[in-house]
């Protein structure tokens, strides 16, 4: 498969904003005057399924052949990607067969079999449900919907950029938080179109710092399975498709504690009465950590999802 372009982003806009409308871009005065720049948030927990993912699930299943359509699909998932198959497989009739970590986030666990998905737990991260996920697609024939090997999947997650650049037009600098890469390579695609001055840097967690580490590198490392709480960015290693795309389309990369990814979930309870999720809340954590190279530009972090395990939301808000 090709990689997508520019112009498969903006193929992918009138078909993701026939489900799912524009998501809020706010500039927070508080947070501005805390680092010192102008600092928004695209608001990314404010779709469907609380989460930007929704946007590549809708477009990839809408553009299925009817005879795959028929068949299914599944997937790997340790949540957002998995709702967004989900949502969108019920919007277009379509089997959705999705594939667990075990003692993955219950909320989110429960949140896919109501959107009527079939779940099966397995393995002790998103590497081992992967293997067994592809072992299920060859024997049952359904289409294998991976979380970023996907150009569909890619440009529809990118028309959350399309928004940002309406709207915003001269960012200095978009923060991204980096699963497997889906989201920031839509961001670069339409950064580099439309302002490529535009830095466009992703964000990882210390304890799951696989593709941090295989973009610095310029190949693949594989790390052990990641101890992260944020389930989003928990993967021992990269894609392929994102992982060179992100070569030719990211500025940087830089990696934040657990412990800032906690601080910056509070900090946006408090002054935005959002909640998010461990990799949401990442874009926020690094321009906290970067406070001095951000000082007097603008910022967009991306706020990714609010999926957040509310026994984690506990456990951080009596650590506070």
């Amino acid at each position: 498969m090709n990689p997508p372009t520019y112009a498969d982003v903006l193929a992918a806009a009138p078909i993701v904003h026939r489900y799912v409308k524009p998501t809020p871009l706010y500039e927070w005065p508080v947070l501005s005057q805390l680092l010192g720049c102008r600092f928004y948030m695209k608001h990314e927990n404010h779709t469907p399924t609380t989460a930007f993912k929704v946007r590549g699930g809708i477009y990839l299943i809408s553009r299925l052949p009817e005879v795959q359509k028929r068949r299914g699909i599944i997937a790997c998932t340790t949540g957002n990607h998995g709702q967004s198959l989900a949502y969108a497989c019920r919007l277009f009739g379509v089997r959705c067969v999705l594939v667990v970590p075990a003692h993955s986030n219950p909320d989110k666990v429960a949140a896919m079999r109501s959107l009527d998905a079939e779940l099966i737990e397995h393995g002790r991260d998103y590497d081992d449900a992967r293997q067994h996920c592809e072992t299920i697609q060859q024997r049952e024939d359904l289409r294998y919907v991976h979380s970023a090997n996907e150009p569909d999947l890619i440009a529809g997650v990118g028309t959350y950029a399309l928004e940002i650049f309406d709207e915003l037009p001269d960012p200095d600098v978009i923060l991204v938080p980096v699963g497997l890469g889906s989201g920031i390579c839509g961001t670069g695609l339409v950064a580099a179109e439309r302002r490529p001055p535009t830095r466009v840097i992703g964000v990882q967690s210390e304890l799951a710092p696989a593709v941090t580490l295989s973009w610095r590198f310029g190949r693949p490392v594989e790390t052990d399975t990641p101890r992260t709480f944020a389930e989003g960015m928990a993967t021992r290693m990269p894609a392929e498709m994102t992982l060179a795309m992100m070569r030719r389309l990211v500025h940087d990369m830089v990696t934040v504690s657990d412990d800032a990814l906690r601080e910056a979930i509070r900090l946006l309870l408090r002054v935005t009465h959002n909640l998010a999720e461990g990799a949401g809340a990442a874009s926020l954590a690094a321009a906290m950590q970067m406070r001095e190279r951000l000082a007097g530009k603008t910022v967009v972090g991306v706020l990714s999802g609010g999926n957040l395990d509310l026994r984690e939301l506990a456990s951080i808000l009596t650590s506070s």
